[in-house]
Formats: C-alpha cells, structure tokens, sequence
C-alpha cells in the first residue's frame, strides 16, 4: 500500500519508521529539559490530554509552561524521567493525518537509586503533517494505573 503525503508517497511501512523516528526525537527533546524545543512538535492549538487533569492542556504555550515546571520539579527532586514509547501502530488519514497508538512507559531515576517503571501508559496522538515530519494536534494519554474515563 502506498500512501499520499505531504512528506511525499510512503508505504507504510516507511510512514511507520518516520513516525518512531519523530517519537525518538520528542521524547530526547522532554528527556533532556529541551521543553520548549518539545512544545514546538505540538501544533499552535494542539492539546494534552493526561487523566490527572481535569481538563486537556490547550495550546503550545501552555504546553511548554506544564513541561518546564515538571522539569524544575525533577530537577528539583533529583530525579531524571526516560520515556520510551514502543508497540507503535499507525494508521494513516486521507488528509496526511496520522493516528498514532503507542505503549508509553516513564522511567524513573532517583539521583544514586535504582531506576524503576514510573507510569506505564497509552499514548494516542493525531499527527498533523509539517514540511518533512509531524505536530501533534492531540494527545491523550491513559495511564494501566488508574480507572479509565
């Protein structure tokens, strides 16, 4: 199968490698404190959904403010966050939208301790095709530890 794109004709499984390829760099960007370089893969108006939340998080802007201060809070608390995204399906949309679902676990490191599995989660993102990658427009994440909505 051959998909339409903005990015140019992808099978899908190409479409696939590019979209671990975007996560890969996402995640690196929020991994390493580049929050605001991670707000900018989100679109203008894109949201954030997390289940702790009692509404979605609208917009870049407020999208960087939560990251920074989740960074300051680890970083205060000596604690470093790896996030690693696996079992990643995707399923294209006409529009050169991606549906994307992908097993999403946090890992947590206390400065001298252990490192342990801090949330293991679901991550639903819509993927808005710009120039040769993507934003997200949505994202919604579940998390295994707590009742679904």
């Amino acid at each position: 199968m051959v998909l339409p794109s903005v990015i140019g004709t992808l099978s899908i499984d190409e479409l696939h490698v590019r979209v671990q390829r975007f996560y890969a760099e996402q995640m690196r960007l929020l991994d390493t404190g580049a929050t605001g370089e991670w707000a900018e893969t989100f679109t203008e108006d894109g949201t954030f959904s997390v289940p702790t939340f009692a509404e979605p998080v609208r917009g870049r802007a407020a999208i960087a403010a939560g990251a920074r201060e989740a960074a300051r809070a680890r970083t205060a608390a000596g604690v470093v966050h790896r996030h690693w995204m696996g079992m990643l399906t995707v399923e294209p949309g006409e529009d050169g939208t991606v549906r994307a679902r992908s097993y999403a676990l946090v890992i947590e490191t206390p400065l001298g301790k252990a490192s342990s599995v801090h949330r293991s989660t679901v991550c639903e993102d819509l993927l808005t095709p710009c120039a040769d990658t993507w934003q997200v427009r949505e994202r919604v994440v579940t998390r295994d530890d707590l009742p679904a909505r």
